[in-house]
Parts: C-alpha cells; sequence; structure tokens
C-alpha cells in the first residue's frame, strides 16, 4: 500500500482503526489540527435535547457466545462507567440502563473485524431519535486496560455528536463543521495525540451550553438541530416510523 493510501485509513494505532466512521485520514482543510468537528451529514448539526437520558441494554444474546457472559458484561459496564466519569459534566446527556425501553444496545462481537489495515476494537452512532447499537469487538479486550477506556471515551464523543478532527478533508462525503479551538492532542484524534484533553471538556461544554442557551443556533452557517432519543418519544407516546421501531 503506498502512501496516500494508508494517508486515507482513520488508524488509531499500529493495527487498529475506529469503525464508527468510515471515513478516512488527515487535516482538516490544510488548519493546524486544532478544531472540534461535528457532524452535520444531514444538512445540519445534531445535538441532544437539555435534559436527554439516554437508555441502553445489554444485547443478551450477543453475550451469551462469551465463555463467561455475566463476567464479560461486568467487564464492559466497568470500562463504560470509566469512560463515561472521565467526560465528567461535559458529557451532554445522562445514561441508564432500561431492558425495555431503549435508546442503544451494547454488543459484543464473538469474532475480530479486521482488514489488512487493522481491526476495529468498538463502533458506536451520533445523535438522533432512532436505536443504535454501541459495538465491542473482542480486540479490544487485547490491549491494555487504558486503551480500552480511551476507546469507548473516543466512541462516547461520538455519541455526543463530535467527528474525527480531521473529517473536513478526508470524510468530506459526510459534511462536517468546526466549532472551537483546543490543543493538537485530542480523544478524536488518532495515535499519540488521540488522549482526553481539558480542551476537549470545555469545548464540548460550550458547544452545548451555548447551543442549549440560544446563543449558537448555526455552525458556519450550518443550522442546529435538538433531537430526543427514542425512548423519550416513545414515553411520550409520539408515532415513531415503523423501521425504528423495528430496532
Amino acid at each position: 500500500m503506498d502512501a496516500s493510501a494508508a494517508d486515507l485509513l482513520h488508524v488509531i494505532a499500529d493495527g487498529i482503526v475506529c469503525g464508527t466512521e468510515g471515513r478516512g485520514h488527515a487535516t482538516p482543510g490544510g488548519r493546524p489540527p486544532a478544531e472540534i468537528v461535528v457532524d452535520a451529514t444531514e444538512g445540519f448539526v445534531p445535538l441532544w435535547a437539555a435534559g436527554s437520558m439516554l437508555k441502553w441494554r445489554f444485547q443478551e444474546r450477543s453475550f451469551a457466545f462469551a465463555a463467561d457472559p455475566d463476567g464479560s458484561k461486568a467487564a464492559v459496564l466497568e470500562l463504560m462507567s470509566e469512560a463515561l466519569l472521565r467526560w465528567g459534566a461535559a458529557a451532554p446527556v445522562r445514561f441508564t440502563r432500561d431492558t425495555d425501553v431503549w435508546d442503544f444496545e451494547v454488543v459484543l462481537r464473538n469474532a475480530p473485524d479486521c482488514s489488512p489495515q487493522g481491526c476495529v476494537l468498538a463502533s458506536s452512532f451520533f445523535p438522533d431519535a432512532g436505536r443504535h447499537e454501541l459495538t465491542i469487538f473482542p480486540t479490544m479486550f487485547e490491549q491494555p486496560r487504558e486503551e480500552q477506556i480511551e476507546t469507548l471515551i473516543h466512541e462516547f464523543g461520538h455519541v455526543f455528536g463530535l467527528r474525527h478532527f480531521f473529517a473536513q478533508i478526508s470524510e468530506t462525503a459526510w459534511p462536517s463543521q468546526i466549532f472551537g479551538t483546543h490543543s493538537p492532542f485530542s480523544i478524536m484524534n488518532y495515535g499519540p495525540m488521540s488522549t482526553l484533553t481539558d480542551a476537549d471538556l470545555h469545548d464540548l461544554t460550550e458547544l452545548y451550553r451555548s447551543a442549549r442557551a440560544g446563543l449558537l443556533t448555526a455552525i458556519n452557517g450550518t443550522p442546529i438541530r435538538f433531537v430526543r432519543p427514542f425512548s423519550s418519544l416513545a414515553d411520550l407516546g409520539v408515532p415513531v416510523a415503523a423501521d425504528v421501531m423495528a430496532g
């Protein structure tokens, strides 16, 4: 594989790639790698509405393949809790476990998802009113514990609405917008620069604070649209499309 092809891979570290976005690797628009990037794929920037609570459950059938299903669930729960603890007050939504009405399932794959470029450790989703999966692959458990936690911090960043920091140049098929500034070190970056920083926490906090206060209604001309989780719409009796209900 030549250097130009290698530049198109979103490689987290040697042999590891991110599964949430198969959309490239580069610095956005020739800028220094110092901005937070938000999704604008649908023509707007989706952010969670104030007071949103994401309900989740383990997908039991996927954990049934594990040698120790209960132990695996306990390990994943501990990693998720640590990842969310690191985001702390910057997290724009709360989470609760609910086996009946849920917004996403935590899925444990029983086989790796690997290509010649590397292996996916986990994948997640962006804000919307659908039902989703946060998927974990067995390869994640082969990494050092801190790498496992940082993988889930990164995936929760996507859940909060964040794109890869380099999205504007090599993920252009899926539009994005730049908001705020921070150091080149970011949990939404890759390799040695992939670490959760005070700037990440500040930028995410400020993005949601400004938007929810009505001080920020668009980012670089792209309107912000607040979305509510599936569970909140279901609780309110709001009709939901059949394909979403199918989950």
